[in-house]
């Protein structure tokens, strides 16, 4: 009776959980913790089991002193490092003589390690992203204040470069409150209709300067009448925008940037009425290695290149972001030395 009582209380726990009496063997398990640990647990010690030296440690402590103990137990599910915060209670009068057991229960907070990890590794990305500017500023004006201090060509060319790298920063700093409003804004569907054909031309209209500097043709191709779609007008001008600045600056060579603007009653990517837009540039290509994680903040499929240029490693994550506000899709296909087509699919 006791032996179901208990078999019950731990199906009714909605994380894994499993008991060690005084013979310091695992008397009970859930499914959950099979599932975690293995299905052959039961009647095993507990060391044969969970050999990490913290687990073991919590463990042995709770049966000898009958008080709370936590531990951190590191795992793998096939696909990724698991982390669980392991919680050690003392439950008196079952096991082995009714002499008490210890309750191990383990939550998973493998998210929460994921998540302040992606914070360390922003403010770093950061850091460094400001670090080297700032240090090429210092760097001229030391020398404006000393051995440049007379030479009124070395200080135009440094003041030149001093603009530039000041102009960076404050792209990237731009970039950054960018990224942080449309974060914020992500789970608000956006309910404004907005002419997408007209917002096309008026970003190519914008563009066009920076094309002919590089020696681009801007072409869009679009149906004869309007394209509409729910929106965020501002913000779906920032995707596209920044896609076709994209394609200018890294696919210049190719001569021609098309923009191709089409619309259907059933798109499967979104299983609905949409509009798919693709840019799509004649230039070097990109390594298709790349193209998963090109949406990652401050990733760059060539580093040095992206910064000779300008960018900041944020525009597509931006992106990525606004289209999934309005709960499109991002698509990305390259291959080296075929150009890039990057496909908008937003639902109309």
């Amino acid at each position: 009776m006791l032996n179901d009582l208990i078999s019950d209380f731990l199906a009714a726990m909605p994380l894994p959980a499993l008991l060690v009496d005084q013979s310091e063997r695992i008397i009970a398990a859930n499914a959950e913790a099979l599932t975690l640990l293995g299905q052959q647990i039961i009647g095993r010690h507990f060391a044969t089991i969970l050999r990490q030296p913290q687990v073991l440690d919590a463990i042995e402590a709770g049966l000898r002193d009958k008080r709370p103990h936590t531990a951190r137990h590191l795992s793998n599910d096939g696909a990724q490092d698991t982390t669980y915060d392991v919680t050690c209670r003392y439950v008196r009068g079952i096991g082995a003589v009714q002499g008490g057991a210890v309750l191990v229960s383990f939550q998973d907070v493998t998210h929460l390690e994921q998540a302040g990890q992606m914070r360390r590794d922003f403010v770093a990305n950061v850091s460094h992203e400001l670090r080297t500017p700032l240090t090429a500023l210092m760097g001229f004006i030391e020398t404006l204040r000393g051995a440049a201090k007379d030479d009124p060509i070395a200080r135009d060319r440094f003041l030149g470069i001093m603009e530039g790298e000041a102009s960076r920063m404050n792209r990237l700093v731009g970039d950054l409150l960018s990224l942080n409003r449309v974060e914020s804004d992500e789970r608000v569907r956006p309910k404004e209709q907005v002419n997408l054909t007209q917002t096309l031309e008026d970003t190519l209209h914008t563009l066009r300067p920076l094309g002919e500097e590089a020696g681009v043709v801007l072409h869009l191709t679009a149906p004869e009448e309007d394209v509409e779609v729910t929106g965020d007008p501002d913000q779906l001008r920032q995707v596209f925008t920044n896609l076709v600045e994209n394609a200018i600056k890294y696919g210049a060579s190719g001569g021609r940037v098309d923009l191709v603007l089409t619309s259907s009653e059933r798109d499967p990517a979104v299983r609905a009425a949409a509009a798919r837009v693709q840019v799509i540039d004649k230039g070097p290509g990109i390594d298709p290695v790349h193209l998963p994680r090109l949406t990652e903040r401050f990733y760059r499929a060539d580093n040095h290149r992206s910064r000779q240029l300008g960018g900041t490693g944020l525009g597509l994550a931006i992106v990525k972001h606004i289209v999934n506000r309005h709960r499109g899709r991002l698509r990305v296909e390259s291959e080296l030395g075929q150009g890039a087509v990057f496909t908008v699919i937003l639902p109309k």
